[in-house]
């Protein structure tokens, strides 16, 4: 048996997203025994990130510096804004490093079964930033689920006043996706999206 200070940890690593008991039981031992290379480094770099953890005010992206070192970075392509539904969108794109512009943070989807509203997303920044000028085209890069899309719908509603090209992320079949492993709604989505042969 663990004592409390152990059990404590490990229930709270057990928390984090894909880490069930079993695994954050795992890593605290790996802590444990590698107590001067692994668990002394983390504490400085959660506390350093604890003590300097802000929401950029332009992008809504999580960082240690407020504009964010996306928004503050000057060989970005102000002309381009990607809007995303979490932080996480947000890193996954840019890690890809194939979108060279700014990016956009809603804080979530529509979702009436959520009772998650227009009101509640950074819907209204987005439209503020975009009546500021300066922005050619708005790439909706909502995921492809029925929120998701619904959410895509609503924006591109709400900024089809404004002169800027609205585009949408591809959908359908993935590199290297065999047909017969994918589901139907990928399938369909694969066939409504079909373009001619190059």
């Amino acid at each position: 048996m663990a004592s409390p200070e152990i059990e404590a940890l490990t229930q709270a690593l057990a928390r984090l997203p894909g880490l069930g008991p079993r695994s954050a039981r795992r890593a605290v031992l790996h802590l444990l025994k590698k107590r001067d290379a692994a668990l002394g480094p983390l504490r400085e770099a959660l506390t350093a990130v604890d003590e300097r953890l802000e929401n950029c005010t332009t992008c809504g992206n999580v960082d240690t510096t407020n504009p964010c070192a996306i928004c503050a970075d000057p060989r970005r392509d102000q002309r381009a804004l990607c809007v995303v539904e979490e932080v996480a969108d947000l890193w996954a794109l840019d890690r890809s490093r194939l979108f060279p512009g700014r990016f956009h943070v809603l804080g979530g989807r529509l979702s009436a079964l959520e009772g998650i509203r227009p009101e509640d997303l950074s819907i209204d920044s987005l439209v503020r930033r975009i009546e500021a000028g300066g922005i050619d085209e708005v790439v909706l890069a909502m995921n492809a689920t029925l929120e998701g899309q619904t959410t895509a719908h609503y924006i591109a509603e709400r900024i089809e006043r404004f002169p800027v090209r609205v585009t949408q992320l591809a959908h359908g079949l993935p590199v290297g996706g065999e047909l017969d492993y994918l589901d139907e709604g990928t399938l369909a989505q694969a066939l409504r999206a079909r373009r001619p042969m190059a």
